[in-house]
């Protein structure tokens, strides 16, 4: 409970000297025409992608008790052309309507020697998830579903959905927050979720043996904030609070560590804009 209370300080104290940051390049940017990050307007080329990274504060493994950074890429695509079918993909057209984007997700390597928790169980090797993401959006509210083909680490699929509110509290800044949801299938959950009988067996294991299946995994919130620098840079606050459910919840590996998971991450993204077909 005390590393608890640790982690919700540290988030408040990041949540607060952002918004004091926000708050002073307000004074000093204002009348200067730049619109939030999704008013500028994108260049009238067939790409144009937001790249750049930035640091993670979230937990060890799915689970866990303890946290760590963790560097994380951060690509939004605004405008995607595709040949035969053309622009497929225009942020120029998403204020009202469907649209369609790539997704992905990256678990890294669990080990027993990452906590006493894990003592017994096998290794878990990095895994890749690759996906399609779909949604509808009016004015300032959207609703959106991912889904993701796991590679390497696991061979399940995973679904998020989730419903987002959207709005422009001061001149270049967007926030966006809403609940979500996410589903895993059986290859999925057995992989982080599961116990094995040679696992809860071997030597200073503390955890029963336990075959999870699909279903829910998790709900929660998500909470995003962007403040346009200038026309080609953004920078990125985000947080969320995720609490297992089903058997993710029943899990031995997550009543050894936490039910409920949080994740706070700082970024910046540079935009670029090219021409790749005649």
């Amino acid at each position: 409970m005390e590393r608890k209370h640790v982690i919700y300080h540290s988030v408040a104290r990041l949540l607060l000297s952002t918004t004091i940051l926000i708050a002073a390049t307000q004074s000093v940017h204002a009348q200067d025409g730049i619109s939030s990050p999704e008013d500028r307007p994108l260049p009238a080329r067939q790409f144009v992608l937001d790249l750049g990274g930035g640091a993670m504060f979230k937990s060890k493994y799915p689970g866990a008790d303890s946290y760590l950074f963790y560097p994380f890429p951060i690509i939004a695509v605004g405008r995607l052309y595709v040949p035969g079918l053309g622009q497929v993909v225009d942020g120029n057209k998403v204020k009202r309507g469907f649209y369609f984007y790539p997704s992905f997700d990256f678990n890294g390597e669990r080990k027993a020697s990452d906590s006493s928790n894990l003592t017994g169980t096998t290794t878990i090797d990095w895994a890749l998830e690759l996906g399609l993401g779909a949604g509808y959006r009016y004015d300032w509210l959207r609703g959106f579903v991912e889904l993701r083909q796991g590679i390497n680490g696991h061979e399940g699929q995973v679904a998020d959905f989730g419903i987002d509110f959207i709005t422009n509290p001061i001149d270049r800044l967007e926030v966006i927050f809403g609940p979500r949801a996410s589903w895993a299938s059986d290859d999925y959950m057995d992989t982080y979720f599961g116990v094995t009988a040679a696992e809860a067996a071997a030597p200073g294991s503390i955890l029963s043996a336990f075959n999870a299946d699909s279903g829910f995994k998790a709900v929660g919130l998500a909470a995003r904030a962007n403040y346009a620098w200038n026309e080609k840079t953004t920078f990125h606050l985000q947080g969320g609070w995720d609490r297992f459910v089903g058997d993710a919840e029943k899990s031995p590996i997550v009543n050894a560590g936490s039910e409920d998971q949080f994740s706070i991450g700082v970024g910046m993204s540079y935009r670029v804009a090219f021409d790749v077909f005649d």
